[in-house]
């Protein structure tokens, strides 16, 4: 299974179990990793599951699809490796992975 490591704003990591073919939203949710609200519940219509993918995992996570990028409006401090989580689908590609939580979701 892969592993994703989820850093908060302070710098505390907690590293999960994920199953290929979840979303990170899921897998932080399943896991009650601290920050990730998911109000949508996955359906990419709110920014509080806002996280920043680690630089050298930009390249394997992709770039934000255009409704994304949307929703991506709504989020505070965003920067160029923001993305949603409940957009990133987790794969074996991606053991290792590790995101940082924002201080404020929405």
């Amino acid at each position: 299974m892969p592993k994703i490591t989820f850093v908060s704003a302070s710098g505390e990591k907690q590293e999960v179990e994920a199953a290929s073919g979840a979303t990170v939203m899921e897998v932080a949710i399943k896991n009650m990793v601290p920050g990730i609200d998911a109000e949508c519940g996955g359906a990419c219509a709110c920014a509080t599951c806002h996280v920043y993918v680690d630089p050298e995992w930009n390249d394997k996570t992709g770039s934000p699809e255009p409704m994304e990028e949307d929703m991506l409006d709504f989020a505070q401090d965003v920067r160029d490796t923001s993305r949603l989580s409940c957009q990133i689908r987790v794969s074996d590609e991606l053991d290792g992975l590790v995101v940082h939580i924002p201080e404020n979701q929405g």
